[in-house]
């Protein structure tokens, strides 16, 4: 079961809410809105799925990567890998 299992419905409308966005800025180009109008919802859009992103890889590290250290396997070691690989990914978005 995935991390972030019990915030699934939270997680869900939170990314409803980011589609409603990306919608809003598809309507803006379509409206032919200001530049500087649509990089501001742009960057709305950004920081809210950055947002989300953080709060997955808080899960996942609270959860997978925790409880594969408690087995102090391999598993444990290429959690911590996966998990550094994926923060190297966000700071480099």
């Amino acid at each position: 079961m995935p991390g972030y299992a019990d915030s699934k419905d939270a997680h869900l409308r939170r990314l409803r809410r980011v589609e409603g966005q990306v919608r809003g800025l598809q309507r803006m180009v379509a409206e032919d809105v200001y530049c500087i109008d649509v990089l501001t919802q742009v960057s709305a859009a950004t920081r809210a799925l950055q947002a989300f992103a953080l709060e997955l890889l808080t899960e996942h590290m609270a959860g997978c990567v925790v409880d594969a250290a408690r087995a102090g396997d391999e598993e444990a070691d290429a959690k911590v890998r996966e998990a550094a690989d994926a923060i190297a990914r966000l700071v480099r978005s």
